[in-house]
């Protein structure tokens, strides 16, 4: 086909837009923050991990992280006071744009041991006699160990240091820590409402806490819907940040994603959760990448859990040569310092 003038027409190129861009182009204002909801904040977690664990490769360690998030919520719903930031330093930290109680610069409340001992005392209970000699030991080590040291494993966590952490127990500390830090901000928020949670630089940060993100979510829903936040690794506070920008040095260049490949007609290899719900998006400007979980493939995706089950995308995106910004506290990896003082017990 050719105009009036005998010249060919001209090739229109369309932009398709991602669900955000249209909404945020319509003037739709979304929610920046997302507190986590006190009485489902981990058995939400559990729930998923138990069904995710049904025929999954990891399914001993799974129901383990299951049993330690019902201690967690058992914990959470009875947590005591805490010590929190004055209203003047919450407004300070947030017109700087930092966190008002970063996990490496806030002092913990001592009753973060007192709360994560009787944690551990609900999890001891609730795997019985049977669990296998490795975890009741393991347990044991940390109902025994000392302040000084939990201190110590709990301030390595909060700053990301492998070096010195104890890896066996690290996931029994974490459990304890992320009960404290959600409780803490959910408590500064029952006090001053959770607009003093500002908007942080850079933008990867948890507004609460200050802490790296597990995954990115993109949620549904009549106010979020196709909206993406990224999830607190420690309090579990999620944040608004726009999609296809990396989360870890947040260029918008050189984006792309990669996803574990189904068998025809079946679920997901490794993972249990629906076709296309998990994916990497993986950053070639710093080779970084984050996993995103999609509400809209599959409604039950639980961040923590779902990044758990989906390790073996963790291990293809790292063959092919990304390093994984985020961070789950359930699952870490590095080489322990060796054991020469005798810290834990």
């Amino acid at each position: 086909m050719t105009s009036p003038q005998g010249n060919p027409p001209p090739i229109r190129t369309t932009r398709v837009l991602d669900p955000e861009q249209i909404a945020m182009q319509a003037g739709r204002q979304m929610p920046f923050l997302r507190l986590p909801v006190r009485a489902t904040a981990f058995a939400d977690r559990a729930l998923r991990l138990r069904q995710l664990a049904a025929s999954h490769p990891m399914r001993e360690y799974l129901i383990f992280i299951a049993d330690l998030a019902h201690a967690q919520q058992q914990v959470l719903n009875g947590y005591p006071a805490v010590e929190m930031p004055e209203g003047e330093a919450l407004e300070a930290a947030s017109r700087a744009l930092k966190p008002p109680m970063p996990a490496f610069g806030w002092t913990r409340d001592p009753q973060w041991l007192t709360q994560l001992r009787k944690l551990l005392g609900v999890f001891r209970a609730r795997l019985g006699d049977s669990t296998m000699g490795p975890a009741r030991d393991t347990l044991d080590r940390v109902v025994a160990a000392d302040d000084a040291w939990l201190d110590h494993q709990a301030d390595l966590l909060s700053r990301r240091i492998m070096f010195g952490v104890d890896l066996a127990t690290a996931p029994l500390i974490a459990a304890g820590l992320q009960a404290y830090w959600t409780h803490l901000a959910l408590q500064v928020a029952a006090a001053h409402g959770e607009n003093i949670f500002g908007r942080t630089d850079p933008g990867t940060e948890c507004p609460c806490c200050g802490s790296a993100p597990t995954v990115s979510i993109t949620r549904i829903g009549a106010d979020e819907a196709g909206f993406r936040y990224l999830h607190c690794a420690l309090c579990g506070t999620e944040w608004h940040y726009v999609r296809i920008k990396c989360a870890h040095c947040e260029s918008t260049k050189g984006i792309h994603f990669e996803s574990l490949a189904p068998e025809p007609g079946v679920e997901l290899p490794h993972t249990g959760a629906r076709e296309g719900a998990v994916k990497a998006e993986c950053c070639d400007s710093c080779g970084h990448y984050l996993k995103q979980v999609a509400m809209e493939k599959d409604p039950e995706v639980e961040p923590v859990a779902d990044d758990l089950a989906s390790v073996t995308l963790d291990l293809l995106v790292s063959e092919a040569g990304h390093q994984r910004s985020g961070h789950n506290l359930m699952l870490l990896f590095g080489e322990p310092e060796p054991d020469d003082d005798g810290g834990g017990g």
